[in-house]
């Protein structure tokens, strides 16, 4: 329960860090930290407007992809000390389904509009979010075949930095869930949130008629998606010491804020594929995670 607290703290600076690092790069002043919030409470306070065309699928989509982060938050562990609050034999394989789950609903609402536009977002990022999912399998099959635990909380709990197939794992495991948070949350170099041409837009495309009220809740939702993926990120690292529990949460905390930093300073220097390079470069994203699961098995003598 502790780490999930953490990530919904963490969500409340994630988008600002960002905004604020991308603007420090760029040379200019920026807005607040906490600007992003500023505009998701004063879409808080309007209504919604829904077309005629669309159903009672649109108007529920943001609240449940809400809802499913904040319980897939609760599966995560804190390090090896706290499980996470829910927690059972196998928990990663429902772990990732609801993070799919809430994609799967901000889809079929942008195709519910019946707008030529929306229905091309949604069509590319359900394509990379098929080719990007081998990635997140293959990093918690890694755990599953290191630790020999299928529950989060006991494959952080019994992981142990004592072999190289231990090193190999905290390095590229890291690096691909950097990348796999930046794809599934359409950032650069697969989309570029600030792009206005619908020809080239993805994730911006799809919420083109979300208004008011479910806005915020779709900014909240995308807040709330990367404070996850710094949370595991957090825990593959905490696992390096033994430390005591106030210092692991300090550790928690800023391994978030650099989480974000990085995702902004990453966001200042890359320009955003060609469409027709985006899936190379998903694939090679589970390409990686395929090698290294592949190299762990090989270091730990099962082939």
């Amino acid at each position: 329960m502790l780490s999930s607290i953490l990530i919904l703290i963490c969500a409340i600076v994630f988008p600002g860090l960002i905004a604020v690092t991308k603007a420090k790069f760029s040379g200019r002043r920026g807005p607040s930290v906490w600007q992003p919030w500023y505009d998701i409470f004063r879409l808080l306070k309007k209504g919604s407007i829904f077309s005629t065309t669309t159903s009672i699928i649109f108007q529920v989509a943001p609240v449940i992809n809400i809802l499913v982060l904040i319980i897939a938050a609760l599966f995560i562990p804190f390090t090896n000390k706290y499980a996470g609050f829910i927690h059972f034999e196998g928990d990663f394989l429902l772990f990732i389904y609801l993070l799919a789950l809430g994609k799967f609903f901000i889809i079929i609402s942008a195709l519910d509009v019946g707008s030529g536009f929306e229905g091309m977002g949604a069509n590319r990022e359900a394509l990379f979010s098929m080719l990007i999912e081998p990635a997140i399998f293959m990093i918690m099959a890694a755990l599953v075949l290191l630790t020999g635990q299928s529950s989060l909380a006991e494959m952080f709990t019994t992981f142990n930095l004592d072999s190289s197939s231990s090193i190999l794992f905290v390095v590229l495991s890291c690096y691909i869930l950097l990348q796999f948070s930046l794809i599934e949350s359409s950032r650069l170099p697969i989309d570029d949130p600030k792009t206005h041409l619908e020809l080239t837009m993805i994730h911006e495309v799809m919420v083109l008629d979300n208004s008011g009220f479910d806005m915020a809740l779709v900014g909240i939702g995308n807040a709330l998606k990367f404070s996850i993926f710094g949370g595991i990120i957090a825990n593959v690292v905490l696992i390096l010491w033994e430390l005591p529990l106030w210092q692991e949460v300090l550790i928690f905390i800023l391994i978030e804020i650099i989480f974000a930093i990085t995702i902004g300073v990453l966001e200042s220097f890359r320009a955003r594929l060609k469409m027709i390079y985006n899936s190379q470069f998903v694939l090679t994203i589970s390409g990686i995670a395929v090698v290294m699961f592949l190299m762990i098995l090989l270091l730990e003598n099962h082939l």
